[in-house]
């Protein structure tokens, strides 16, 4: 019996979701590109706040494609669950680090928060999953299922807070 057996309409929903929401950063990112923020170079802080958001809901998009796989056990899906978990914590710290070190926004406690330690939390819920998943099973499915909420309301947050970021703060406006 498929371990996941009756997880295909979370991951279905999770996954749609996750993958409407890449194009639609896509659409967006394209159409605040003309509108540049004053005193600053272009792409600045992208890799910081801008790719990381593609990258979270990247990774619920192939949480819920692993997620539908019909596996005959878990340890197939663990692994990808564990490498991912385990890429998305260095990719975390790595993020705080450009964030600390770009010079066109100063983050705030908040920024810290969505940007770093949720992302962190999320990554790091998927990597302590994927090793409960042989002894622990039903556990690791609700943890991997938590991983992939808190990733992708991340990503919500983040897309929707750069976006009024670029819209109300210090945008040069053409007449």
């Amino acid at each position: 019996m498929n371990p996941l057996a009756g997880w295909e309409n979370f991951y279905v929903i999770v996954g749609s979701s996750a993958g409407a929401l890449i194009g639609l950063q896509f659409v967006v990112i394209t159409l605040i590109a003309n509108r540049p923020i004053v005193g600053a170079g272009p792409g600045v802080g992208a890799s910081a706040f801008a790719t990381p958001t593609v990258a979270h809901f990247g990774s619920v998009l192939l949480l819920s494609a692993v997620g539908c796989i019909p596996w005959q056990r878990m340890t197939g899906a663990a692994v990808v669950w564990g490498v991912l978990g385990l890429v998305g914590v260095a990719y975390e710290f790595t993020v705080m680090r450009l964030m600390r070190g770009q010079t066109a926004y100063r983050p705030v406690f908040e920024d810290w928060l969505f940007h770093g330690l949720l992302p962190l939390a999320g990554y790091g819920a998927l990597t302590v999953s994927a090793g409960y998943a042989r002894m622990h099973e039903r556990a690791a499915l609700f943890g991997v299922a938590t991983a992939a909420l808190v990733l992708l309301f991340v990503g919500i947050h983040n897309a929707w807070d750069a976006v009024t970021y670029h819209l109300f703060s210090g945008v040069r406006r053409e007449d």
